[in-house]
């Protein structure tokens, strides 16, 4: 059984990855963690581990480096769009994932570090990806900018309640609008929503300038407990799929 630690500030891309490795029965997911303290402490505690850690954490990498070492436990850092693989891999990681990756190459990655092998991907294949977002695309040019902002709100963690004292309306409103963007979106919740929308680099930048215009307005908006990701963050990643696609074919970033 191969032990798995998830780091990441994103809490919704936690989630999605979690739920990819956990359908495998060779993997268990030891820890999440939302900070740096809690990944160097689940580390110690989890010797032997496999840790996938997000890039945008800034860990001292000199400390976890050490930590890998004296544990035995090996690391894969989840990168950003305008990060180099091979500069992770002479940090002495062992993998390096993109957030555009679907779920069964993550699945792959995970395997092959825990067997001692490291883990390279392609970078020209991943900024194709980036580039071309039909999919992306399509639903913005069918989304309202009412939509859109309810879209940024869900991404930060506002629940209705929350969505319609931004906005000015009410709760009734904010439920009928995500009944209409989840079908267009052809997804089932919010948090379905949430990793379709980070998935695509298009709805990404589109929900992060919103996301800024709201904070402008208004200030941070009110969050539900647990980390969730900042405009900042989503503009620097690519995100991860829907849960619809995570059942069908195991696809997040």
């Amino acid at each position: 059984m191969n032990k798995i630690i998830l780091a990441d500030l994103q809490a919704i891309y936690r989630a999605g990855a979690a739920r990819v490795l956990a359908a495998d029965e060779d993997m268990r997911i030891v820890a999440q963690c939302g900070d740096l303290e809690h990944m160097y402490r689940a580390v110690a505690a989890f010797p032997g581990s496999v840790v996938v850690f997000a890039a945008g954490m800034h860990p001292d990498m000199t400390r976890l480096s050490t930590l890998f070492e004296t544990t035995g436990s090996r690391g894969v850092v989840i990168a950003e769009s305008n990060d180099s693989a091979w500069a992770y891999l002479e940090q002495g990681l062992w993998g390096v994932v993109f957030r555009n990756i679907t779920g069964t190459t993550l699945l792959e990655c995970v395997h092959r570090v825990a067997a001692g092998d490291t883990w390279l991907p392609s970078q020209l294949t991943r900024l194709d990806c980036a580039e071309v977002d039909l999919v992306g695309r399509r639903l913005l040019d069918c989304l309202s900018p009412k939509e859109v902002r309810v879209v940024a709100l869900v991404v930060n963690g506002c629940k209705n309640r929350e969505i319609a004292l931004r906005l000015g309306t009410t709760e009734q409103v904010v439920k009928n609008s995500l009944r209409s963007i989840y079908d267009k979106a052809e997804v089932n919740d919010r948090l379905e929503l949430a990793l379709f929308a980070i998935r695509h680099p298009v709805l990404s930048r589109a929900i992060a300038e919103v996301g800024g215009e709201l904070e402008l307005e208004d200030g941070p908006p009110a969050r539900s407990s647990g980390p969730t990701a900042s405009a900042g963050q989503i503009r620097g990643s690519v995100g991860i799929a829907s849960f619809n696609r995570l059942s069908e074919s195991r696809h997040f970033s």
